[in-house]
């Protein structure tokens, strides 16, 4: 594969995203790594969603971004070597950016989720890894993983349902469980329009449901972190996620763009951060 054509950035970054990435909770010698996590992320994921590219040649490039993670010569995949170079230096098993690139590859070639079940599997491919890789960075215990999948299920789910329009739309991708969609007598073709239908609100409110279970288990994840600040940060986006899953069930993601505004976040942020220094669960 020619230099220069295995990645293909969108020019998105982490400002797009509803999380702190790299925040200054985290240690200063442990940023550069999860930097490099996310730029390895975000570039595999620019792949997954290029309108310009075919599937074939979304699963091409993917490949090849798993090929220089693990030790494959080339400069085409600039990210996946950063990667690469960190997981070498910080000693953390591959199998999380691995995962994340099934993950892609899935949307490269899967456009409509049966059930909850099947978004949940996708999930733990699109979504745990993430949790997964910065716990282990950290060197908490794996007994913080269900709690942390569940948090990283829960704010999948959320961007999902702040996207559903333009996933639909702009990739033809739809993550709201069909079985839902069939029963409350709505469809695909109800997600162009410019406002949600009936039947469609109470497909959405399902999904808004079924989330706050994650959450609140995602609540006892702060309570098992070790490091303060990590600590502090899953606190923080626990409460971001709360929040956005209250708009979420008030608001029409169609008719605009559901998202917390500088005073909402500020709250969220203040309170996980207290929350994570008195050393209790939020």
């Amino acid at each position: 594969m020619p230099d220069g054509t295995a990645e293909h950035a969108s020019g998105k970054g982490s400002g797009d995203e509803n999380f702190p990435v790299g925040s200054l909770l985290i240690a200063a010698p442990l940023r550069p790594h999860v930097h490099a996590f996310y730029r390895f992320a975000r570039n595999a994921d620019d792949v997954a969603d290029a309108a310009d590219l075919t599937p074939a040649e979304k699963l091409r490039r993917l490949d090849r971004m798993a090929a220089v993670l693990d030790g494959a010569a080339g400069s085409d995949a600039p990210a996946a070597a950063s990667m690469r170079s960190s997981l070498q230096s910080s000693a953390i098993d591959p199998v999380h950016c691995h995962e994340l690139l099934d993950a892609f590859r899935q949307d490269a070639t899967k456009t409509r989720y049966a059930d909850w079940g099947e978004l949940m599997a996708y999930c733990r491919l699109s979504a745990a890894p993430v949790g997964r890789y910065l716990l282990d960075l950290h060197g908490e215990s794996r007994d913080t993983w269900p709690a942390s999948d569940a948090l990283c299920a829960a704010l999948q789910v959320i961007n999902h349902l702040q996207d559903c329009a333009e996933d639909y739309k702009d990739l033809d991708r739809v993550y709201i469980p069909g079985d839902w969609m069939a029963e409350d007598g709505t469809g695909v073709q109800d997600l162009d329009r410019p406002a949600a239908t009936p039947g469609l609100r109470r497909t959405l409110n399902r999904a808004v449901a079924a989330t706050r279970p994650l959450v609140a288990q995602a609540q006892t994840l702060p309570g098992g972190v070790r490091d303060r600040g990590l600590r502090a940060e899953s606190a923080v986006i626990v409460g971001l996620a709360d929040r956005l899953l209250d708009r979420l069930g008030r608001e029409d993601p169609l008719a605009k763009r559901v998202k917390l505004g500088p005073a909402a976040i500020a709250l969220a942020a203040a309170g996980g951060i207290l929350r994570s220094v008195l050393g209790a669960r939020p």
